[in-house]
């Protein structure tokens, strides 16, 4: 039987892989550990340092970048084991991930147990995978050279690629889950698809406010700094006047706070719109799951900015976003197919 459980089964463990990675990377983020392993090296560096000589090694090797000499020059080997097991098992947890991907794949290849859809899918799905480490390294490079820090542009299209490669891997498992297909509701599906896309947009600033540590300054709300709404800073750390909403850490936090109520909103407008439609279970379900992370995610979210980004909301609010995209890629599967 082609696309059986088990083939569900297995691109389930894949989402979870996925979450695992990046809840870890949020951590490793957090704890300003992502620099500690400053080259790439896929097999050999499987396995950390595992004696005092190889420590040694790899610590005079971490002297050589800018994270130590500008900023971490005050640690010992101690303090640098310590990042350095947040990276090391990121990257590790990214080894299991391929294997976990690509070795069942070949397995249900050769056995037949997969269709032609399903291949392409599976192909598509790995694809992203292999990209998703490739910008994993392309964010560490940013780091290595003259600033001690990634580039914030390059560590959103890391974080943003983690999740809708999750997203996809549940999508291509629903698939599987729900084969029968049904009526739509193209209005629903389509107001749906712009509350993912406002998600995306979210999740992308999001990263942008933890690639530029922008969640350490305005730590009120709802208003910013000296009580306004609008910060004067909002528009005056960068020029021209659009960079301070891409790069400027005052309007990076200014766009992430409101497009919260954004988000916020379209979440509350799909309710609105569905609530006397006739819905199947996993319909219903799935908006009363989406709407209730929302109020979490929102409440994490504010928070986390008030008490200057612990790493434990750091990471649950991280967490939470998470799991609102898989909400509503299960909520969009069910009003499109």
């Amino acid at each position: 039987m082609k696309d059986n459980k088990k083939v569900i089964y297995w691109l389930l463990t894949g989402c979870f892989m996925i979450f695992v990675m990046v809840v870890v990377g949020g951590i490793t983020r957090l704890t300003h550990s992502g620099l500690s392993i400053s080259s790439y090296k896929l097999i050999s560096g499987t396995l950390p340092p595992l004696n005092e000589a190889q420590w040694i090694a790899e610590f005079d090797h971490y002297k050589q970048f800018p994270e130590y000499q500008k900023l971490n020059n005050h640690f010992s080997l101690k303090d640098f084991k310590d990042i350095y097991f947040w990276e090391w098992f990121h990257r590790l947890l990214g080894r299991l991930l391929g294997v976990v991907f690509i070795i069942p794949f070949l397995y249900f290849l050769l056995k037949k147990q997969l269709t032609k859809p399903t291949i392409k899918k599976a192909i598509i799905l790995m694809c992203l995978g292999a990209f998703q480490g490739f910008l994993g390294w392309y964010m560490v490079k940013s780091g290595l050279v003259d600033r001690p820090d990634v580039s914030h542009y390059r560590l959103a299209m890391h974080l943003t690629t983690a999740f809708i490669t999750f997203s996809y891997t549940f999508w291509v498992a629903m698939d599987l889950i729900y084969p029968v297909k049904k009526e739509i509701n193209k209005h629903i599906r389509n107001i749906i698809r712009f509350g993912m896309a406002v998600l995306l947009i979210q999740i992308i600033w999001g990263a942008f406010v933890a690639g530029l540590d922008a969640g350490w300054i305005h730590n009120h709300w709802p208003l910013m700094n000296d009580g306004e709404w609008m910060h004067e800073t909002v528009t005056t750390e960068q020029v021209p006047v659009w960079k301070n909403f891409v790069e400027g850490k005052s309007g990076v936090q200014f766009v992430h706070r409101y497009m919260a109520y954004a988000v916020v909103g379209i979440i509350f407008f799909i309710w609105y719109k569905t609530r006397k439609l006739q819905l199947t279970l996993p319909q219903k379900n799935g908006i009363n799951v989406l709407l209730l992370l929302v109020l979490v995610q929102f409440t994490l979210g504010v928070f986390t900015l008030i008490l200057q980004v612990p790493v434990v909301l750091g990471v649950l609010h991280q967490v939470t976003a998470f799991f609102l995209l898989a909400a509503m890629t299960f909520v969009l599967h069910r009003f499109s197919k």
